[in-house]
């Protein structure tokens, strides 16, 4: 009995010992994935370059874009602010004091030159009205008592001096005529409803943006604030602060690229118009006025945006966000996918690198499929296969 309980404890003892040494050579052999793991490539058949199968569970936590051609910039964003474009804009202001009666035009409406925004219980339009009035009254009058004086003095009937006081009496009819007649003229108002009554009208065509009356408020000729603004949300401008020390790369007519953060990855194109001829002596910034083309009138007033004035537009680059970028030493790299699986080690030459995104000048052309996030873990992964 004592000889058989010890074979069966040889007989256990080389069981596990069998058994370990298996799970020994099983760990040595096969691979487990572990999903937070450094990245393994299932296999590498150069020294930069991973392979992976379609399948792998490491592709899922990648992003993979492909890189965007954009004008080469000449400098980093500049903040900008967009605004309108006074060349195609009119602010409003009433050139009477009055209640407001009637609103006749919108936020949003289009109008044309002459189109009526609001009608206007005015004194001061009926002060005007009733000058103009008596003012042509006078001047008849007083030109038949003018008349009537020559045809007694050509008959000796009176006095050269009471001839000449006529003719002065109607030159200055005539004067106070034409000065009533240009007072009602720079109102600007071809239509009258009842007596008093003022029809404010748009002075040039266009879309009204801002409207700040209601029916019943007082306005007056000084107003702080328009009653209207009409413009054309076609033409707008980038307003941006040029540091001091940039100004030597900024020309009238270069061109720009504009970005706004309500449409990400979408670029307007415009032009340097106008730089300011001041500098602020707080800031040391020049204030630089940028034209653009809204036409498909996305942009707003008022909007945040960031201006990159470009070098040429016929020059473009490829433009990749900064977190494609790795380095090594003084070297910057990115990992190219060339094929599904097969992502490759690439080192490139930045043209310049902003806060957010960066422009490849050498090793790699638009279009070609960046890792755009993970490149880190691709890279530490390619070192352990090294």
């Amino acid at each position: 009995m004592i000889r058989m309980g010890k074979n069966v404890v040889l007989l256990l003892t080389a069981l596990l010992l069998t058994a370990g040494v298996g799970y020994w050579a099983w760990q040595k052999y096969h691979s487990v994935d572990i999903p937070n793991s450094t990245v393994k490539p299932a296999a590498s058949m150069a020294s930069d370059t991973l392979h992976f199968d379609a399948n792998a569970p490491q592709l899922t936590y990648l992003q993979i874009k492909p890189a965007e051609a954009f004008p080469e910039p000449l400098l980093e964003p500049l903040n900008a602010r967009i605004t309108y474009n006074d060349n195609y804009t009119a602010r409003v202001y009433s050139p009477v004091s009055g209640r407001i009666v009637k609103i006749l035009a919108d936020t949003g409406h289009l109008v044309k030159a002459g189109d009526p925004l609001l009608q206007l219980d005015s004194p001061d339009y009926a002060q005007a009205f009733s000058d103009n009035v008596k003012a042509d009254v006078d001047l008849l009058r007083k030109q038949q008592a003018f008349e009537r004086a020559k045809q007694l003095s050509d008959t000796q009937g009176m006095a050269r001096k009471d001839l000449e006081s006529a003719e002065a009496d109607w030159h200055q009819a005539e004067a106070e005529a034409l000065r009533a007649k240009a007072r009602l003229k720079n109102l600007a108002s071809n239509t009258t409803t009842t007596e008093g009554q003022f029809i404010l009208r748009a002075p040039i065509a266009g879309t009204i943006s801002e409207r700040q009356v209601n029916a019943g408020s007082e306005v007056r000729p000084d107003a702080t604030n328009p009653l209207f603004v009409i413009t054309n949300p076609q033409y707008l401008w980038a307003i941006v602060d040029l540091p001091e020390v940039q100004l030597g790369k900024i020309r009238v007519g270069q061109p720009v690229s504009i970005e706004v953060d309500a449409y990400p990855n979408e670029i307007i194109s415009g032009k340097v118009a106008v730089i300011g001829g001041t500098l602020d002596p707080l800031t040391r910034r020049i204030q630089v006025r940028c034209e653009l083309d809204n036409a498909k009138h996305k942009l707003i007033p008022e909007m945040y945006a960031r201006v990159t004035p470009s070098a040429d537009s016929k020059s473009t680059l490829p433009r990749i966000p900064n977190s494609a970028l790795f380095t090594q030493g003084v070297s910057s790299f990115v990992f190219v996918e060339i094929s599904p699986g097969e992502l490759q080690r690439r080192k490139v030459m930045l043209s310049m690198q902003g806060h957010e995104n960066s422009y490849v000048k050498e090793g790699l052309r638009a279009g070609e499929r960046v890792v755009t996030s993970g490149a880190l873990l691709l890279n530490s992964g390619l070192s352990g296969e090294n």
